[in-house]
């Protein structure tokens, strides 16, 4: 099956298509992630994105059962260099094409995605269409210069519809922004009641429940546009101990004044050494991520510190019981370094 990758600078490229049979439009950003491509795919946070792989083979170890960060793929595409035809580990279930089709999203392989690479690290993200079959790529470049990510609420599409409850212990109202399964998992392993909460939920709402802290999670798209969090957050805080991850750390910063810009081509992937501030120790960390906090509101001290670029990668503020990062401490994949934020938030809560 044919198929072509158009770029909203006119670049086209052509490979194989594989996975479903359809044209997507999303924006295209680039993960350096060596696994990990089935938690990537399925992670809230990659809603609206076309998805691409550096490492060249992709899929040799197929979908299991296990490794799902929702129930569903959110990435509109899938773009990889040699996409593997076998699928060789005991947890297999299906592979990787099959996964696609499953789910709808179109993928391609057998293309140059070390020039694409580059070329979004000169340029930065942008807009892209992939099409499966026979597309005329000026119709694509036209669908493309239509598509605004930076505009829409991606929150609203991926968020709980129903609130749900996992485990027992310290009660914990985690705010579905997009939250990865992660997230759930290592609350529960620190012996919490996780109720997993729409993200439009009210501050009176989560109030009701009574918790012994809250957390923020991850999620897709610009943080200046799900306003409707903001309230509640604002509500909410100073009331409980609250973790902020991800989409969560950067709506915090909005809701106390802060700001945030959106970075020429993002952090992804999981090798993104971290600067502890406090702790004067480095970590290794998982990142997915376009937009970082740019000015820490009033009352909060930075944290953490991306090594590469300096970028903001944490902050907390003792006097309100907030602290949050812009990482992925529960990983899925990546390195555990970052797990004992988990043990710091359990502290405050006790």
């Amino acid at each position: 099956m044919r198929a072509v990758l158009v770029l909203e600078d006119g670049k086209v490229f052509h490979g194989s298509g594989f996975g479903a049979k359809a044209t997507k439009i999303g924006e295209l950003v680039f993960n350096t992630s060596m696994t990990g491509y089935q938690e990537a795919l399925t992670d809230p946070s990659c809603a609206g994105q076309i998805l691409l792989m550096t490492y060249p083979l992709i899929g040799n170890y197929g979908i299991n059962a296990i490794d799902y960060e929702s129930n569903r793929i959110h990435s509109s595409g899938f773009v990889v260099r040699q996409m593997s035809p076998d699928h060789e580990h005991r947890n297999s279930e299906k592979s990787l094409d099959l996964f696609l089709k499953d789910h709808g999203i179109p993928g391609i392989y057998g293309l140059d995605t070390r020039s694409i690479v580059r070329n979004i690290r000169d340029h930065g993200v942008m807009p892209a269409a992939i099409s499966t079959g026979d597309a005329d790529p000026k119709d694509l470049l036209r669908k493309i210069h239509e598509f605004d990510y930076s505009g829409q609420d991606y929150v609203k599409a991926v968020t709980t519809v129903k609130p749900q409850k996992f485990g027992k212990g310290k009660k914990i109202a985690l705010i579905d922004y997009g939250a990865k399964m992660g997230i759930v998992r290592d609350l529960v392993a620190h012996g919490c009641e996780v109720h997993f909460i729409p993200a439009t939920t009210a501050a009176k709402e989560i109030k009701a429940l009574e918790p012994d802290g809250i957390v923020l999670s991850n999620g897709p798209g610009n943080p200046a546009v799900p306003e409707y969090a903001y309230d509640t957050i604002r509500e909410i805080s100073g009331y409980r101990p609250i973790f902020g991850i991800c989409l969560g750390h950067q709506l915090l910063a909005h809701v106390h004044g802060g700001t945030t810009k959106k970075l020429k081509f993002g952090h992804r992937g999981g090798n993104h050494a971290v600067m502890d501030l406090i702790k004067n120790k480095i970590a290794i960390t998982t990142q997915n991520h376009s937009y970082v906090v740019d000015n820490v509101p009033k009352g909060f001290e930075v944290t953490h510190i991306h090594v590469n670029d300096k970028t903001i990668e944490g902050m907390r503020n003792d006097n309100l019981q907030i602290f949050s990062v812009q990482y992925h401490p529960e990983a899925s994949p990546g390195s555990h370094d970052s797990k004992y934020l988990f043990d710091e938030f359990m502290k405050m809560i006790k």
